[in-house]
Protein backbone atom coordinates (compact mmCIF):
# COMPACT_ATOMS: atom_id res chain seq x y z
CA UNK A 1 0.00 0.00 0.00
CA UNK A 2 1.43 3.36 -1.03
CA UNK A 3 2.06 5.67 1.91
CA UNK A 4 4.87 7.94 0.69
CA UNK A 5 6.70 9.24 -2.38
CA UNK A 6 10.33 10.34 -2.21
CA UNK A 7 11.35 12.84 -4.88
CA UNK A 8 14.81 13.61 -6.13
CA UNK A 9 14.92 17.35 -6.83
CA UNK A 10 17.37 18.27 -9.60
CA UNK A 11 16.00 17.00 -12.88
CA UNK A 12 12.77 15.72 -11.28
CA UNK A 13 11.08 18.64 -9.51
CA UNK A 14 13.01 21.32 -11.41
CA UNK A 15 15.00 21.18 -14.61
CA UNK A 16 18.13 22.46 -12.87
CA UNK A 17 20.88 20.32 -14.34
CA UNK A 18 21.68 22.99 -16.99
CA UNK A 19 22.07 25.48 -14.13
CA UNK A 20 24.38 23.07 -12.27
CA UNK A 21 26.42 22.46 -15.43
CA UNK A 22 26.78 26.20 -16.06
CA UNK A 23 27.80 26.89 -12.45
CA UNK A 24 30.24 23.96 -12.32
CA UNK A 25 31.90 24.96 -15.60
CA UNK A 26 32.22 28.55 -14.40
CA UNK A 27 33.65 27.44 -11.06
CA UNK A 28 36.17 25.05 -12.59
CA UNK A 29 37.16 27.66 -15.16
CA UNK A 30 38.03 30.00 -12.27
CA UNK A 31 40.52 27.39 -11.02
CA UNK A 32 41.98 26.77 -14.49
CA UNK A 33 39.99 23.67 -15.52
CA UNK A 34 37.86 23.58 -18.68
CA UNK A 35 35.25 20.80 -18.95
CA UNK A 36 32.09 20.16 -20.98
CA UNK A 37 28.60 18.90 -20.15
CA UNK A 38 29.43 15.31 -21.10
CA UNK A 39 32.19 15.28 -18.48
CA UNK A 40 29.89 16.75 -15.82
CA UNK A 41 26.99 14.40 -16.65
CA UNK A 42 28.81 11.55 -14.88
CA UNK A 43 28.29 13.45 -11.61
CA UNK A 44 24.53 13.94 -11.99
CA UNK A 45 22.93 12.73 -8.75
CA UNK A 46 26.27 12.69 -6.90
CA UNK A 47 26.79 15.01 -3.93
CA UNK A 48 29.04 18.05 -4.36
CA UNK A 49 31.63 16.88 -1.78
CA UNK A 50 32.03 13.56 -3.61
CA UNK A 51 32.12 15.26 -7.02
CA UNK A 52 34.75 17.80 -5.98
CA UNK A 53 36.84 15.17 -4.21
CA UNK A 54 36.99 13.21 -7.47
CA UNK A 55 37.64 16.28 -9.67
CA UNK A 56 40.28 17.62 -7.26
CA UNK A 57 42.16 14.33 -7.49
CA UNK A 58 41.78 14.08 -11.29
CA UNK A 59 43.10 17.59 -11.97
CA UNK A 60 45.30 18.10 -8.91
CA UNK A 61 43.39 21.26 -7.93
CA UNK A 62 45.14 23.21 -5.16
CA UNK A 63 41.90 24.54 -3.65
CA UNK A 64 40.42 22.57 -0.76
CA UNK A 65 37.10 20.76 -1.13
CA UNK A 66 35.52 23.18 1.36
CA UNK A 67 36.71 26.17 -0.67
CA UNK A 68 35.19 24.64 -3.81
CA UNK A 69 31.93 23.91 -1.95
CA UNK A 70 31.70 27.46 -0.64
CA UNK A 71 32.29 28.89 -4.10
CA UNK A 72 29.69 26.60 -5.67
CA UNK A 73 27.10 27.52 -3.02
CA UNK A 74 27.62 31.21 -3.73
CA UNK A 75 27.43 30.80 -7.51
CA UNK A 76 24.43 28.44 -7.29
CA UNK A 77 22.34 30.77 -5.15
CA UNK A 78 23.21 33.67 -7.47
CA UNK A 79 22.10 31.59 -10.48
CA UNK A 80 18.89 30.56 -8.72
CA UNK A 81 18.02 34.15 -7.86
CA UNK A 82 18.55 35.19 -11.47
CA UNK A 83 16.47 32.32 -12.91
CA UNK A 84 12.73 32.33 -13.55
CA UNK A 85 12.04 28.98 -11.95
CA UNK A 86 9.04 26.69 -12.26
CA UNK A 87 8.48 23.02 -11.61
CA UNK A 88 8.83 20.51 -14.44
CA UNK A 89 5.54 20.12 -16.30
CA UNK A 90 3.24 17.77 -14.40
CA UNK A 91 5.08 17.94 -11.08
CA UNK A 92 2.86 20.53 -9.42
CA UNK A 93 -0.25 18.56 -10.34
CA UNK A 94 1.33 15.30 -9.16
CA UNK A 95 2.25 16.79 -5.77
CA UNK A 96 -1.29 18.14 -5.31
CA UNK A 97 -2.84 14.80 -6.33
CA UNK A 98 -0.65 12.80 -3.95
CA UNK A 99 -1.34 15.25 -1.12
CA UNK A 100 -5.10 14.97 -1.72
CA UNK A 101 -4.74 11.20 -1.12
CA UNK A 102 -2.82 11.81 2.13
CA UNK A 103 0.46 10.51 0.69
CA UNK A 104 3.54 11.69 2.61
CA UNK A 105 6.16 13.46 0.50
CA UNK A 106 9.92 13.81 0.95
CA UNK A 107 12.84 15.21 -1.00
CA UNK A 108 16.06 13.20 -1.02
CA UNK A 109 18.59 15.17 -3.05
CA UNK A 110 22.36 15.25 -3.38
CA UNK A 111 22.21 19.06 -3.46
CA UNK A 112 23.07 21.15 -0.38
CA UNK A 113 20.17 21.68 2.05
CA UNK A 114 20.31 25.46 1.60
CA UNK A 115 19.77 25.04 -2.17
CA UNK A 116 16.94 22.52 -1.70
CA UNK A 117 15.18 24.84 0.75
CA UNK A 118 15.69 27.87 -1.53
CA UNK A 119 14.15 26.00 -4.48
CA UNK A 120 11.19 24.72 -2.47
CA UNK A 121 10.55 28.22 -1.11
CA UNK A 122 10.73 29.76 -4.58
CA UNK A 123 8.21 27.18 -5.87
CA UNK A 124 6.00 27.64 -2.76
CA UNK A 125 6.18 23.89 -2.07
CA UNK A 126 7.20 24.16 1.61
CA UNK A 127 3.87 22.89 2.95
CA UNK A 128 3.94 19.71 0.87
CA UNK A 129 7.25 18.15 1.86
CA UNK A 130 7.40 16.81 5.42
CA UNK A 131 10.99 15.59 5.12
CA UNK A 132 14.10 16.90 3.35
CA UNK A 133 17.34 14.90 3.27
CA UNK A 134 20.50 16.27 1.66
CA UNK A 135 23.18 13.86 0.52
CA UNK A 136 25.76 16.25 1.95
CA UNK A 137 24.49 15.41 5.44
CA UNK A 138 25.30 11.72 5.07
CA UNK A 139 28.61 9.90 5.09
CA UNK A 140 27.66 8.21 1.83
CA UNK A 141 25.40 9.81 -0.75
CA UNK A 142 23.94 8.31 -3.93
CA UNK A 143 24.54 5.71 -5.33
CA UNK A 144 24.70 4.41 -1.74
CA UNK A 145 21.18 3.63 -0.44
CA UNK A 146 21.55 5.64 2.79
CA UNK A 147 19.66 8.74 1.66
CA UNK A 148 16.48 6.85 0.74
CA UNK A 149 16.64 4.63 3.81
CA UNK A 150 16.90 7.75 5.97
CA UNK A 151 14.05 9.51 4.16
CA UNK A 152 11.73 6.51 4.57
CA UNK A 153 12.68 6.27 8.25
CA UNK A 154 11.98 9.96 8.88
CA UNK A 155 8.61 9.59 7.14
CA UNK A 156 7.86 6.58 9.34
CA UNK A 157 7.10 4.21 6.45
CA UNK A 158 8.44 0.83 5.39
CA UNK A 159 10.48 0.61 2.21
CA UNK A 160 7.74 -1.37 0.44
CA UNK A 161 5.24 1.40 1.27
CA UNK A 162 7.04 4.13 -0.67
CA UNK A 163 8.40 4.84 -4.11
CA UNK A 164 11.25 7.01 -5.40
CA UNK A 165 11.20 9.27 -8.46
CA UNK A 166 14.67 9.75 -9.99
CA UNK A 167 16.31 10.97 -13.18
CA UNK A 168 19.92 9.94 -12.54
CA UNK A 169 21.87 6.68 -12.68
CA UNK A 170 23.22 7.25 -9.16
CA UNK A 171 19.73 7.83 -7.76
CA UNK A 172 18.16 4.81 -9.44
CA UNK A 173 21.05 2.68 -8.21
CA UNK A 174 20.56 4.06 -4.67
CA UNK A 175 16.83 3.25 -4.67
CA UNK A 176 17.53 -0.26 -6.01
CA UNK A 177 20.15 -0.84 -3.32
CA UNK A 178 17.70 0.41 -0.68
CA UNK A 179 15.07 -2.07 -1.84
CA UNK A 180 12.65 0.71 -2.81
CA UNK A 181 10.81 0.69 -6.13
CA UNK A 182 11.74 3.57 -8.40
CA UNK A 183 10.23 5.53 -11.27
CA UNK A 184 12.97 6.58 -13.65
CA UNK A 185 12.27 9.89 -15.39
CA UNK A 186 14.11 10.47 -18.67
CA UNK A 187 15.19 14.12 -18.57
CA UNK A 188 17.20 14.99 -21.69
CA UNK A 189 18.96 17.81 -19.81
CA UNK A 190 20.38 15.33 -17.28
CA UNK A 191 22.66 13.74 -19.85
CA UNK A 192 22.97 10.06 -20.67
CA UNK A 193 21.71 8.28 -17.55
CA UNK A 194 21.29 4.53 -17.01
CA UNK A 195 17.78 4.09 -15.57
CA UNK A 196 17.57 0.36 -16.30
CA UNK A 197 17.18 -0.63 -12.61
CA UNK A 198 14.04 1.49 -12.24
CA UNK A 199 10.72 -0.35 -11.86
CA UNK A 200 9.25 1.75 -14.65
CA UNK A 201 10.71 4.45 -16.93
CA UNK A 202 8.69 7.47 -18.08
CA UNK A 203 9.52 10.34 -20.42
CA UNK A 204 6.77 12.71 -19.26
CA UNK A 205 5.99 13.59 -15.64
CA UNK A 206 2.44 14.47 -16.68
CA UNK A 207 1.46 10.79 -16.93
CA UNK A 208 2.19 10.25 -13.23
CA UNK A 209 -0.63 10.39 -10.70
CA UNK A 210 -1.72 8.61 -7.53
CA UNK A 211 -3.28 5.63 -9.35
CA UNK A 212 -0.31 5.19 -11.71
CA UNK A 213 2.11 5.06 -8.78
CA UNK A 214 -0.12 2.73 -6.71
CA UNK A 215 -0.15 0.25 -9.58
CA UNK A 216 3.66 0.05 -9.52
CA UNK A 217 3.60 -1.16 -5.90
CA UNK A 218 0.87 -3.76 -6.57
Amino acid sequence: MLKAVIFDMDGVIIDSEPMHFKVDKSLLSKVGIEVDNSFLSRYVGVSNPEMFADIKEKFNIRYSINELLDLKSKLLLEALNETKLDAISGVRELIQDLTSHNILLAIASSSPRMFIEAVIKKLKFEQFFKVIVSGEELEKSKPAPDIFIKAAGLLGVERDECIVIEDASAGVEAAYAAGIKCIGFVNPNSGNQDLSKASVIVEDMRILDYNFICNILD
